[in-house]
């Protein structure tokens, strides 16, 4: 994959080169969390990076944390209830384009593989399934911003870069909430794509 060089001058008046991706990964919402993509351990973000000629990996941290007043609201749970938190840092060719923190209740986790950091094939959705919660449906709210330093500094964003934000709850057949997944990704590593039928 081709790599192109930008840069910018930091607080110290020094040149900072950043290598970003020539091209952008789509992310296509059609199938893409599918069970027929789980069941083929074709995780969203490797399936996006792989069709787009990138080698995907990522890093996965796992912690434990009481729910703030956001969370507690998506999740229709009780403010200060645990919740299994779980960061991943998504790569492209190496080169960080995606943040990911999801964000379940510990009562759904608890005893799965969920809390590890290698959930087994299909992911946090096919264990969630395994244990009785059938997904029924996702909703996904997309904004755009200017990212934090420490988003920047991850993402390796020149200045002035922004980043698009995109967040996801899935809810099981019973409408009832089961995760929150905050998204932070590259704007000029990126194309987001929705397709719906017109019926």
């Amino acid at each position: 994959m081709a790599l192109s060089r930008s840069g910018h001058r930091g607080e110290d008046g020094c040149m900072v080169d950043f290598v970003e991706p020539a091209s952008n990964i789509q992310r296509s919402s059609q199938a893409r969390l599918s069970r027929a993509a789980r069941a083929e351990n074709r995780a969203a973000f490797l399936a996006d990076a792989g069709a787009n000629g990138f080698v995907p990996s990522a890093s996965v941290e796992v912690r434990f944390e009481q729910a703030d007043a956001g969370v507690a609201q998506h999740l229709a749970i009780a403010e200060g209830a645990e919740v299994t938190v779980r960061e991943r840092v998504l790569r492209a060719d190496g080169q960080a384009v995606q943040l990911s923190v999801s964000r379940l209740s510990r009562e759904l986790t608890r005893g799965t593989a969920i809390e590890d950091v290698e959930t087994g094939p299909g992911g946090t959705y096919a264990r969630l399934e395994e244990a009785g919660h059938r997904l029924g449906s996702f909703v996904e709210h997309v904004g755009a911003r200017l990212p934090t330093p420490a988003e920047a500094a991850l993402l390796h964003l020149s200045e002035g870069t922004p980043v698009l934000t995109v967040t996801r709850v899935a809810h099981g057949e019973d409408g009832s909430p089961l995760e929150i997944n905050d998204m932070v990704l590259a704007a000029d590593r990126y194309q987001l794509s929705y397709a719906w039928p017109a019926d």
